[in-house]
């Protein structure tokens, strides 16, 4: 009798727990948000800290607090990861809701609170790859799926961006980007090109209303960031500057190398970027 009392209890708790995952996972957003940064070493520490004071600055912003509100459930899941080689990714924030300023100004309070890291190499196919993960297993149910990629660089390690874009954009997902170009006009590092608009356009941003705002100047990080969480959060897409794709990735007018990156690192790999 205590033995069947014991199982039937146990059977009871794993029953309440069970229901109380699914009531989650059917925790309804408007939005799932991947923020997914770069914080490879070709970004200095300067400019890291502009890029995470944009999107802290963001969560602030009393206009961001009304486009999250005026969604028809009012409130979106983010999660904010940080990202650099292809095996190098890291969730600094964990999925959280946002339903108005107070989740918000929360969000941005525990970003800004948290050490920026840093580490070699730039796969943005593994940050998409990790972005995926991280959306097919959150809690949440969104009408839409958006992974927000930023970086200062081609991909260089890792499967093609093009193959990793192509496999999110496949299962619904979007990706927006950031491209960082401060150094357009002086590139600094060995693996900078000048045109990395074009390289996002072609390479990374995919599914349908994909856009991507870059930023040339430093000024530029707090309106940018802003901008661009608006219009995610909205599902709206940007008059210019920006690249409307449809669901099955398509090239750009405009040629572009997607293997780039790599092909910069096999010359410095065999030393012929010094000859």
């Amino acid at each position: 009798m205590r033995l069947r009392l014991c199982v039937l209890l146990a059977a009871l708790v794993a029953a309440f727990c069970l229901s109380g995952r699914l009531a989650q996972a059917q925790t309804q957003v408007d939005l799932e948000l991947v923020l997914a940064v770069d914080v490879s070493l070709s970004m200095d520490m300067d400019e890291q800290r502009l890029q995470r004071d944009g999107y802290v600055a963001a969560f602030r912003d009393p206009e961001v607090w009304n486009a999250i509100r005026a969604g028809a459930a009012g409130r979106i899941a983010v999660v904010y990861i940080e990202w650099a080689g292809q095996l190098t990714q890291q969730t600094v924030i964990p999925w959280t809701m946002v339903d108005g300023p107070q989740a918000a100004m929360a969000f941005a309070d525990q970003l800004e609170a948290t050490p920026i890291s840093r580490a070699r190499m730039t796969s943005i196919s593994g940050a998409l790859i990790y972005s995926a993960r991280e959306i097919e297993q959150n809690p949440f149910k969104g009408v839409r799926r958006v992974v927000d990629v930023s970086g200062d660089g081609p991909n260089n390690s890792g499967v093609p961006a093009e193959v990793a874009r192509d496999e999110l954009v496949k299962k619904g997902i979007v990706i927006n980007g950031l491209p960082i170009m401060l150094k357009r006009d002086q590139p600094s590092g060995f693996f900078d090109i000048n045109n990395l608009d074009t390289y996002y356009n072609n390479c990374v941003i995919g599914g349908t209303g994909a856009f991507m705002i870059p930023v040339r100047e430093r000024s530029e990080f707090r309106s940018a960031t802003r901008r661009k969480l608006i219009l995610e959060i909205s599902g709206l897409v940007p008059d210019e500057p920006a690249r409307v794709i449809p669901a099955q990735a398509t090239p750009s007018p405009e040629p572009m190398d997607c293997m780039v990156g790599e092909r910069m690192w096999r010359r410095y790999m065999d030393g012929q970027l010094f000859r």
